[in-house]
């Protein structure tokens, strides 16, 4: 059921997607395209996109809506963390630092800090 509406809302993204961008530009947001006739007056007249588009937006609601509920029963009672580890284990102890070129020099060397060619 959960991948039937996965799908759903998908193709409802995408079409979501086509259609806001076939609409005309009214506001003119980038400086470019629509002309100023929307803009003067109250209200723009509801195109048949403009229906689509709403109604298209409302399912797309809906089904996340649906999907986030579906999630939510899905990991009632557990943890991300009871699923990854499976078992609990003690925590690891503190490494200890390899001796080497890593560490600095002793307080009374004096010698310049230049790397070996090992």
């Amino acid at each position: 059921m959960e991948n039937v509406i996965l799908i759903i809302h998908l193709l409802l993204a995408l079409a979501l997607i086509g259609v806001v961008l076939m609409q005309r530009s009214e506001g003119g947001g980038l400086g470019m395209g629509g002309g100023g006739g929307g803009a003067m007056s109250g209200r723009a007249a509801a195109t048949a996109l403009g229906k689509v588009t709403w109604v298209l937006a409302i399912a797309f609601i809906c089904t996340s809506i649906t999907l986030t509920i579906i999630a939510a029963q899905k990991s009632a009672g557990s943890s991300v963390l009871d699923r990854v580890g499976g078992e609990r284990r003690a925590p690891a102890a503190d490494p200890v630092a390899p001796a080497g070129d890593l560490l600095p020099p002793p307080a009374g060397d004096n010698a310049p800090l230049v790397p070996r060619a090992d």
